[in-house]
């Protein structure tokens, strides 16, 4: 019974890895062409530049807020 309960503990840690592990998004315009895009990591300054600082859990509000900034609005 002592043993049971820690390792019942860490088997639900394990298996609760990958929700932890969830997916982010970012609003980030390429360097080059000006185009804003989402990404799925974290924008790294050079080639892909992040807009806004923020990241989103998933990619339908990465598009809200990317149609949102201006400088992502189609001239």
């Amino acid at each position: 019974m002592v043993r049971t309960i820690p390792v019942a503990i860490l088997a639900t840690g394990i298996m609760g890895l990958p929700v932890m592990a969830a997916e982010q998004y970012w609003v980030a315009r390429d360097a080059v062409s000006k185009q804003c895009e989402i990404v799925p990591k974290k924008p790294d300054g050079t080639l892909v530049i992040d807009l806004g600082k923020k990241k989103y859990a998933s990619e339908g509000e990465a598009r809200k807020a990317m149609e949102a900034m201006a400088d992502c609005k189609k001239k």
